[in-house]
């Protein structure tokens, strides 16, 4: 038990927008979790507050129905019906982080004005942009907006901070969470360029953080044999490790990594997953809990 917590965070997914299995692999990552009925969901967050019982969820990937679902279970939680959740936070408008709010909808759930906290860009984004658009517009969410560097309280008592972060920027800006809870605070950065494209960026997330989940979308890069990396410019994991090993190797377990690409030979090899976490770094793990 952590002294003082009031919320319990658990990880819902942990892998890239596509999942596992990917669709277009024919790779044995992808072919033998078909075999096997291995699913592994993209990146998201759940958040329940003890004292009241009311539900966050950061992120709406692709498969928002399992994962409330699974949030529903470990927070025990029932009778919710057409509330699935009492708020949702969205980093950014890539397909494994928003397009599931087309299912708080009118043809699914039918929510009625569950907030949603986002950028002003993002949440012009999501106004100029059908099906979203209609969610908004038919009060299906209620939009709350937040610029970066600014912080709101998606839950009584829960505080968290709005943090820019170098990455594709197509339809959006990006951003970090970092979550403070009464007890500890947790880090969520699921998607970033790069460390080197932005001095200092890391120490800087890393700042007065408890738990860390933090974007390990490629193991090296030699992974994806045939695609321009520069598209996607993901940190590398080794060059986070090398970066971080001295502070893992001081405070192990508290760098936890996500967004694994389906090719990420973490989720595969064993043998590289013991290496990286005999090195003070986790591999994290779905349904796993933080107490803040």
């Amino acid at each position: 038990m952590v002294e003082g917590a009031r919320y319990d965070a658990w990880l819902l997914g942990r892998v890239q927008d596509g999942g596992l299995p990917h669709l277009g692999c024919e790779r044995p990552c992808c072919e033998q979790a078909r075999a096997s009925g291995h699913v592994e969901y993209p990146c998201a967050l759940g958040i329940r507050d003890r004292e009241t019982g009311t539900l966050l969820l950061i992120e709406a990937t692709p498969a928002v129905e399992p994962q409330i679902a699974m949030l529903h279970d470990l927070a025990g939680a029932s009778g919710r019906g057409r509330t699935p959740v009492d708020g949702v936070l969205i980093t950014h408008a890539h397909i494994g982080h928003y397009t599931g709010l087309m299912q708080f909808g009118e043809e699914v759930a039918a929510t009625k004005n569950v907030p949603l906290h986002i950028t002003p860009r993002m949440a012009e984004f999501l106004r100029s942009n059908d099906p979203w658009a209609q969610v908004i517009e038919y009060g299906q969410v209620d939009v709350r907006e937040v610029a970066p560097g600014h912080t709101c309280e998606p839950l009584e008592g829960l505080r968290v901070e709005f943090i820019e972060v170098p990455h594709r920027e197509e339809h959006s800006d990006t951003v970090a969470f970092k979550v403070h809870g009464p007890a500890r605070t947790l880090l969520w950065v699921p998607d970033v360029d790069q460390w080197g494209r932005h001095d200092g960026l890391l120490p800087k997330l890393l700042e007065g953080v408890d738990v860390a989940y933090v974007d390990a979308t490629f193991y090296d890069g030699s992974e994806l044999p045939g695609r321009d990396l520069s598209r996607i410019p993901h940190p590398f994991m080794v060059e986070t490790m090398q970066m971080w090993e001295a502070q893992a190797a001081d405070r192990p377990g508290v760098m936890r990594f996500i967004h694994m690409n389906h090719t990420n030979p973490v989720l595969h090899d064993q043998d590289l997953r013991e290496q990286v976490e005999s090195r003070g770094f986790r591999i994290a793990e779905v349904g796993e809990h933080q107490a803040l």
